[in-house]
């Protein structure tokens, strides 16, 4: 077998193994997505304002108390 003919057999090979990989990450994605739709339809949409707002303001003003007692003048 020459050296052209040992390339070209790599080369088949390396391109089988490629598209195996790829089929099983395809297959990765379509149950991970099933597994993404049974999630949400049991889950109800975040309500605007409400406990999430309140979180934000919580943290804001955590960082505003960190920097203070940090940069005390």
């Amino acid at each position: 077998m020459g050296m052209k003919d040992q390339f070209q057999e790599k080369s088949r090979q390396a391109k089988g193994k490629m598209d195996q990989a790829k089929g099983k990450m395809d297959q990765g994605r379509e149950k991970a997505g099933q597994r993404g739709q049974q999630g949400r339809q049991g889950q109800q949409p975040p309500e605007r304002g409400g406990q999430n707002y309140r979180d934000i303001e919580d943290t804001e003003q955590q960082v505003e108390d960190r920097f203070d007692r940090d940069y005390d003048a």
